[in-house]
């Protein structure tokens, strides 16, 4: 049985996390992980769609065995040990699918929940319009199944083919920059005490523990800023999803100051799931992009409930 997340400050000290090299369907390499290698965590599982980067301790309430579900997961191509495609190109959503479909044969999981975080609902979506009989559900936090581009900067209001433009072309400068920025970004002294500054920002809120933050954060960081642009603008030619091929429960976990994922956006994708009759619930939780790491027990009890919803449902069908 599922138990509720562990205390912020106890999960990094009891992380549990090993890696796993796969090989993908174009020939790259993958660094698969699970929060579960010794297979003792007695919950569902649920396959983790990462946002853009990303990495596992971004998640440290999930790193503890007590957390009670069992997380499969991967790095992004070129980040964190995964291997960077041969044809630069492969770097889409597209490619993403691909990767999460590898890791699921790898670890022999035939049909499971998708967690999507940012970039990851996109991902998420994609997966189960492509293959829906492998997605179980779909808990989509901080992220819209399609166009994510257009919905950013959605607190100052931006038409969205601005707001498409403004992000777009910052990752082209970011790519063609990236030179310059890197042993820049390589410096940031990324502790506690840099993530409370980062609290007052407005981009980031405060969060639960600023240690495991910062940790998540420094890891970040060592992915090169043009290599990040790179993966950005692969994911930026990613239309939207057609919902009306969407016919499993859906969580969608909104941020009202997100400023990469608009809230807006997340509650249309959920309505229009309802106007067909599909399962789904919208949530909006005062916070940023970062929600899981500002209210982690609060997004742990939505996880919860959302498979216990699932499973409710399969039981009934």
């Amino acid at each position: 049985m599922a138990t509720p997340a562990p205390r912020p400050e106890q999960a990094v000290r009891s992380a549990s996390l090993a890696f796993r090299d796969i090989l993908s369907d174009d020939g790259t390499h993958v660094r698969a992980w699970t929060n579960d290698p010794d297979g003792v965590i007695d919950g569902p599982t649920v396959v983790l769609c990462n946002g853009l980067g990303t990495n596992p301790y971004l998640w440290p309430w999930l790193l503890d065995p007590a957390c009670g579900v069992r997380i499969v997961s991967w790095n992004h191509r070129g980040v964190g040990g995964s291997e960077r495609p041969r044809d630069r190109k492969h770097v889409e959503i597209e490619h993403f699918v691909q990767d999460g479909l590898s890791v699921m044969d790898h670890f022999g999981i035939d049909h499971a929940v998708l967690m999507g975080w940012s970039m990851g609902v996109n991902t998420a979506f994609e997966l189960a319009y492509r293959h829906p009989e492998r997605v179980r559900g779909i808990f989509a936090m901080c992220g819209v199944p399609g166009d994510t581009f257009a919905t950013m900067l959605a607190p100052f209001h931006l038409p969205r083919f601005a707001a498409r433009a403004i992000t777009v072309n910052a990752c082209r400068v970011a790519q063609f920059s990236g030179f310059v920025a890197n042993p820049v970004v390589r410096r940031i002294p990324m502790g506690p005490r840099t993530v409370r500054l980062l609290g007052r920002t407005g981009f980031m809120f405060p969060v639960a523990d600023p240690e495991a933050a910062a940790l998540g954060l420094q890891e970040f960081l060592t992915t090169p800023v043009d290599w990040y642009a790179r993966l950005a603008i692969g994911t930026s030619r990613h239309a939207r999803v057609r919902l009306s091929r969407i016919d499993v429960p859906t969580m969608f976990v909104s941020a009202t100051y997100d400023v990469l994922a608009g809230a807006r956006d997340m509650a249309s994708a959920s309505r229009r799931l309802a106007d067909r009759g599909i399962d789904t619930e919208y949530v909006e939780l005062r916070g940023s992009h970062f929600v899981q790491l500002e209210q982690p027990e609060r997004v742990h009890q939505l996880l919860l409930d959302f498979l216990a919803g699932v499973e409710g449902s399969e039981g009934r069908a």
